[in-house]
């Protein structure tokens, strides 16, 4: 077909009713069609003209122009869409007319008394196509091709900042098990591993679900619906309870065993609102409308304290807790309950221990008080045994050491004598005796372990680094650590130990210094230290590193 005056408007026409069915910008859907007669204007005058098509948003009428650039002669590549300087004087110096002209810069040129130059274009018109069947069917595909990719980045920027909010939506069908839903401008997924329980839905009913993730993939944004992410639970106490809404009320954390059981914990930043009262509501009726939505989820509403402890005996709820006991450095969390409160702290099948962990990001150990107490007098025993051995004393003596706090035989040898004789019936001569005796044990073990040492292998090297004492050095050879070297490929937690999470559940890995009471902070340190003396590290990079580091923490603390 030919562009006439007889179709000229239908254009428009098309463009406008195209731009309404996939509510999208008419400007594309005509930017759409100006590249599909680009392409077929190629197609007849050839693939290596630059051929450019401009459709009149008035009239219409469309003006197809060849373009042709003036390069360097070394970059004259396409003789078709460029010419040189020499060649383009011709067409710069011959009279011009309605249908061809020069430009600079995106400038129409009218003065050209300084001859071509680099960059300027000549644009010309050539006449229209005549489009036949398989090019005007390629100009179809391409229009459609543009206005599928419009439709999908309008969808795209419609959705993509509605992740992390509640979506409503109505069920279009069900397949595999995922659920389609319609959500107005666009479909969205909610695949079956985020449905609740057993939750079934049938076309066109209303759902409500949380948008967890909008992707930009090759066929069309990707919408991905959940309601059992914990996030889904705290939105919906967002729209329940105005306080949270406006910020009075803070939800600092939410666990969730999806339609069972759920902890979420708040903090009021106003000290005449009661936050769990508030999420509450009168009778009960805020709660109630989440626990309705969530299909009689059981949600314990938890008060947030900044103290660990607090708010762990908080989140254990409705269980009764006697001791905390927390270790910073490995996040774990040792509670000590009554002997009848055990089976409700740890919940059916582990829930209420689990969601506890949950929500204060601990791993959390449950004892009752009676293996607590086995544990403790199991280690005292042990530190009892080892001053009978080691010094050579009776257990009653031995036992008033534990008694009195010592746990290893470096706290006897080398304490200030002032702590041995405050201990009742310690004079200075037992207070001297029991760290000569204390300090010759170390020198025996160590004498021993630096003889096993050598005889694992062990070079001087790594026997005489500062840092690690002969039973260390035990301990490395045994792993087959024998060298400078070897020791300073070692990772910080393979010597000072550290957890890994497996399945969902965190494993401790056992450090080879850990005994020893080396921290991860005093591995790095060791570890560094053996690289900068090898010549594997420079120092003052290090140094320079570091003063970065400050400054920028500087410029933080400043606001910049």
């Amino acid at each position: 077909m030919a562009i006439t005056s007889a179709n000229q408007l239908e254009l428009l026409q098309t463009a406008e009713a195209v731009a309404r069915e996939k509510m999208i910008e008419p400007e594309l859907v005509i930017e759409a069609m100006e590249d599909s007669l680009a392409r077929a204007a190629k197609s007849r005058y050839g693939s290596e003209m630059d051929i450019r098509v401009r459709i009149d948003r008035k009239t219409g009428n469309a003006t197809f122009t060849r373009v042709r650039t003036v390069v360097e002669d070394e970059e004259l590549e396409n003789y078709q869409a460029q010419f040189s300087a020499q060649q383009a004087r011709p067409y710069f110096e011959k009279s011009r007319n309605a249908d061809s002209f020069w430009s600079r810069d995106g400038a129409r040129i009218e003065d050209f008394a300084g001859g071509p130059q680099i960059g300027d274009v000549f644009q010309e018109q050539v006449p229209p196509v005549e489009l036949g069947r398989i090019a005007a069917q390629s100009a179809k595909q391409v229009i459609l091709q543009r206005v599928r990719e419009a439709e999908r980045d309008r969808q795209y920027e419609e959705f993509k900042d509605r992740a992390g909010t509640i979506i409503n939506g109505v069920v279009k069908r069900e397949e595999y098990g995922n659920i389609i839903v319609d959500v107005g401008r666009g479909e969205a997924i909610l695949r079956r591993n985020e449905k609740i329980g057993r939750e079934s839905y049938r076309p066109n009913d209303r759902i409500r679900a949380y948008v967890k993730d909008v992707r930009r993939e090759a066929r069309g944004p990707q919408i991905f619906l959940s309601r059992t992410d914990p996030q889904f639970m705290a939105e919906l106490f967002k729209m329940e309870v105005p306080e949270i809404y406006d910020g009075v009320i803070e939800i600092k954390a939410v666990a969730r065993d999806p339609g069972s059981r759920a902890k979420i914990a708040v903090v009021s930043y106003d000290n005449s609102i009661d936050p769990v009262g508030a999420c509450v509501g009168m009778r009960g009726s805020r709660v109630q409308a989440v626990v309705g939505e969530l299909q009689g989820e059981k949600i314990d509403i938890i008060p947030w304290n900044e103290d660990a402890a607090t708010f762990l005996v908080n989140a254990l709820q409705p269980a009764e807790v006697a001791k905390v006991v927390i270790d910073e450095d490995a996040s774990r969390i040792e509670v000590v309950v009554p002997d009848e409160q055990l089976s409700l702290a740890i919940g059916r099948r582990g829930q209420n221990v689990r969601l506890a962990s949950q929500l204060t990001g601990l791993d959390i150990d449950i004892l009752t008080e009676e293996e607590e107490s086995k544990r403790r007098q199991a280690e005292f025993n042990a530190r009892t045994q080892l001053f009978i051995d080691a010094l050579d004393l009776d257990e009653f003596f031995a036992q008033l050491l534990v008694a009195e706090g010592f746990t290893n035989l470096e706290e006897v040898a080398y304490v200030e004598s002032d702590e041995l004789l405050s201990i009742e019936g310690v004079d200075e001569a037992t207070a001297e005796e029991l760290q000569t005796r204390a300090r010759e044990h170390l020198e025996a073990a160590n004498r021993a372990a630096l003889e096993n040492a050598r005889a694992l292998g062990v070079e001087d090297s790594l026997i005489e680094f500062e840092g690690l004492t002969p039973q260390m050095v035990e301990a490395l050879a045994k792993d087959d650590i024998k060298t400078l070297e070897d020791f300073a490929t070692c990772a910080d937690w393979e010597l000072a130990g550290g957890w890994t999470t497996v399945d969902g559940q965190r494993v401790k890995d056992d450090g080879l210094l850990e005994g020893f009471g080396v921290s991860l902070e005093d591995a790095q340190t060791l570890i560094m230290t053996a690289r900068i003396m090898l010549g594997w590290v420079d120092p003052t990079e290090l140094e320079s590193d570091a003063s970065e580091d400050g400054a920028e923490d500087d410029t933080e603390e400043a606001g910049v």
